[in-house]
């Protein structure tokens, strides 16, 4: 009975230990997770175990669609608009000490941006790198195999090209006699980054305008931190919107100084980091306090689920899959076959794919009433951080009957799903642990595609 007792006790501890803490307690923890899309890929910790395939299986076929590593930011205006706000102020001596102190750390950290928008940095190169590492660990029956096919293929990003370049890089490693295609092309953007259709634009307009205007409002506060840098807190920049605009910008260079580096304070030293070719990053977070930058998070948070996760929005990435669908169909037929299809591109695509998938939470349909509490019940960071990525393990019988149409008994085809290499839920019914037959999933994903064809055709007819 204490045998028993004690059990009971562990077990209990351990799901204490273990439970998910909320996105409030994460960002506490590590502030810099609360950049969203420029939070850097955390990879799995040993807490983040695979389950073993059911007894008689192996995994042969990987199916993946994964986002470019760490990045500069893209747009020149998103360090301009920061730096010439500061600039024209220092020229009218309109600076506190401390806004002295931030114009001085950005004027010379500004340099390293030319003709870097929107590249991979060093950080991100190496995530895919361990990424490919990672595979070739985790699935070696796929990657070891003398006869493995590698289908890879990227949007005409050089950023996503690169990383694709790194976990091939990684795979061919491991296995020297892997057989490697890489394919880049106009051709594929259509499911590898697919645009909104104007039937969705128009669907979340509505509810999007409704929403959004009062929420940041509310959680937008500039004026302590206008106060502390410039000297009268009636100054006022011509060039710039509000000061939530400055802001803002202010804080999107702050989240993705990590995509360079350690951030000083912040983050551990990486010995493993050459800064040969890279920047050193700033800690830009020093300049806010935790509870503004909790806010501006919840504020980030709500826009990407209501952009792409929130009703119909998941549907951008139809095409996309159709393609995994597709593939599959022409793929997993092949009797003592192993591969694996690598897709590369962006966080606009993963996102609402994940969603589309229904790969645990990610898609988790939360009324508009109650988009006051989502800040605790769905956090951007843990889908989407830079090099985010979805794996399709396929698994089917080592020895024995194999049936190429997925039917059920010892022939049937399974698959689990995992989401930024982590096990995650499907929406089937599963055959053991995560594992689910390919059969279901299939006509689940292909009824839902089609259903949602079938009502937005009808709609429009109307």
């Amino acid at each position: 009975m204490k045998k028993n007792i004690l059990t009971i006790v562990a077990l209990l501890l351990t799901v204490v230990i273990f439970a998910q803490k909320t996105p409030r307690e994460e960002i506490h923890e590590n502030i810099l997770l609360c950049a969203s899309q420029y939070t850097a890929y955390v990879d799995p910790t040993a807490n983040d175990k695979l389950t073993p395939a059911p007894k008689g299986y192996e995994p042969f076929y990987l199916s993946h669609y994964g986002r470019h590593g760490s990045r500069w930011l893209i747009d020149p205006w998103q360090y301009n608009e920061v730096m010439d706000v500061l600039e024209r102020a220092h020229q009218s001596q309109a600076l506190t000490a401390t806004g002295e102190q931030l114009y001085n750390e950005i004027k010379e950290w500004m340099p390293s941006t030319k003709k870097r928008l929107g590249e991979l940095t060093n950080v991100g190169e190496r995530q895919h790198h361990r990424i490919g590492k990672r595979l070739t660990e985790r699935f070696p029956e796929i990657f070891g195999a003398k006869n493995c096919e590698i289908d890879a293929r990227s949007t005409v990003v050089i950023r996503c090209i690169l990383s694709m370049e790194a976990e091939c890089e990684e795979l061919l490693a491991f296995n020297p006699r892997i057989n490697i295609h890489n394919d880049v092309s106009e051709s594929f953007q259509y499911y590898l980054n697919q645009p909104w259709s104007q039937r969705l634009k128009d669907d979340q307009k509505a509810r999007w305008d409704a929403m959004t205007f009062d929420y940041k409002k509310e959680y937008r506060h500039p004026e302590r931190m206008w106060s502390m840098l410039f000297k009268d807190p009636s100054y006022r920049d011509k060039k710039i919107e509000s000061r939530n605009q400055f802001i803002n910008r202010l804080f999107n260079m702050a989240a993705n100084m990590q995509s360079h580096g350690p951030v000083p304070g912040l983050a551990p030293d990486d010995p493993t980091l050459s800064w040969k070719h890279q920047s050193q990053p700033l800690n830009l977070f020093k300049y806010f306090t935790e509870e503004e930058i909790f806010d501006l998070w919840r504020v980030e948070n709500l826009e990407w689920y209501m952009n792409y996760v929130s009703g119909t929005a998941p549907f951008a990435q139809e095409n996309l899959l159709w393609n995994i669908i597709n593939t599959c169909d022409t793929t997993l037929h092949k009797e003592g076959y192993y591969g694996a299809t690598m897709r590369f591109g962006h966080e606009v695509c993963v996102l609402p794919l994940s969603a589309l998938l229904e790969l645990g939470d990610a898609g988790k349909q939360i009324p508009l009433s109650e988009m006051n509490t989502l800040y605790d019940r769905w956090a951007n960071f843990r889908i989407f951080p830079m090099a985010c990525n979805v794996q399709l393990i396929f698994y089917r019988p080592t020895s024995g009957r194999w049936a190429s149409n997925y039917t059920e008994g010892d022939g049937a085809i399974l698959v689990k799903a995992l989401l930024n290499e982590r096990e995650v839920t499907l929406p089937v019914k599963a055959v053991s642990g995560p594992y689910v037959r390919w059969k279901d999933l299939r006509q689940y994903y292909a009824d839902k595609l089609t259903n949602y064809t079938n009502s937005a055709e009808s709609q429009e007819k109307k």
